[in-house]
Order: C-alpha cells, then structure tokens, then sequence
C-alpha cells in the first residue's frame, strides 16, 4: 500500500550532503511505490515560536510564515523523515525551530506514524548523531501515534559533495525503500 511520505531538509546549504542523503531515501521510497516531497526549509520563512500556545485553541499557529503550511503537511503525511547536518552535536536550529513551530499537531488528527533521522556530520565518530536523535525522540514521545522508526548517520562529511560514494546513502536509499 502506497504512503505519503514527507522530507524535511533543514540544511541551508542547498544540494549539500544531508539534502543528497533525503534525496536517496526519497529515491528508494518512490521506487517502492510511495509519494514523496522533500520540502527544504533553506528557503523558508520559520520564525521562532512565541510560547502562547494559541495554537492549542485554534489549530494554528497565530505567526503567519511558511511553518503553518510545513505544519500542515506533516499532519497529513504518514511517514516524516528529517534530514539534517549535525552542528556541534545537535539538530540544525532550523530543525528544532520547525520542532517547536508544529505545536499545533498537538490538538489535531494527524496521520503521521514513523519517523527517520537522516544525519551528516564532519565528525566521524557514529555517537555525533545521538543528541539529535534524542532530541527528534522528545518530539516523537508527545505523540502517540507514532514511533522513530530508524536512522542513517554519514560522518566525515564537511564539504559539499563530500558524501558521494559513502555507504550512507545506500543504507539511506534502503531505509526510504522499505519505509
């Protein structure tokens, strides 16, 4: 059965290598017969969340920038897959700030139910990714529909470029395929 499968790149470095990692698993969950977006938040409009929990009441966010609709599509998407290069041991801020933008997911029937980390680091050393995880794992806990249901780390990664040939993309075609 097909999935709507979501992926939320949230480098600023366009073409970089944690936007060719989503790339592959999109790759191998289109060939499986999914639907896929990659949605980058690059060139988005994401301020930082006001606390006021507005959203709660209403459903939606009351800052009106590009969050509401990435917010909306994670409601409807089955399958979320973060894609991020890891800085100083954690998420990107553009990440946790989209994190913290979808509190409105909390009063509405979203659909979604397994959630990937896709991660690149300069550090090559596998534990650079646990932080994020643990952090994307506090998010996924307020949710009871859903579960961290995998993860691909490409470490020694720095420049552009630098992951073509890493086994990380294989592992993170076969995550997407199977997904």
């Amino acid at each position: 059965m097909s999935k709507k499968v979501l992926i939320i790149s949230t480098s600023m470095r366009k073409n970089g290598n944690s936007d060719l990692m989503a790339r592959a698993f999109a790759k191998g969950a289109e060939e499986a017969g999914n639907a896929v977006e990659i949605v980058s938040l690059a060139d988005k409009q994401i301020a930082f969340c006001r606390g006021c929990f507005a959203c709660q009441k209403t459903g939606r966010c009351i800052i009106n920038d590009d969050a509401i609709g990435i917010t909306e599509k994670i409601a409807e998407a089955e399958v979320i897959v973060w894609a991020t290069p890891i800085y100083y041991y954690e998420m990107t801020g553009q990440m946790k700030t989209m994190i913290d933008r979808a509190n409105a997911l909390f009063v509405k029937d979203y659909k979604f139910h397994d959630i990937y980390m896709l991660s690149t680091a300069a550090e090559e050393d596998a534990s650079a990714c646990e932080r994020a995880i643990t952090g994307l794992k506090g998010w996924i806990a307020c949710f009871p529909k859903s579960r961290f249901a995998g993860s691909v780390f490409a470490g020694g990664v720095t420049d552009k470029g630098d992951i073509t040939g890493h086994k990380a993309l294989d592992e993170a075609y076969d995550l997407g395929r199977n997904a």
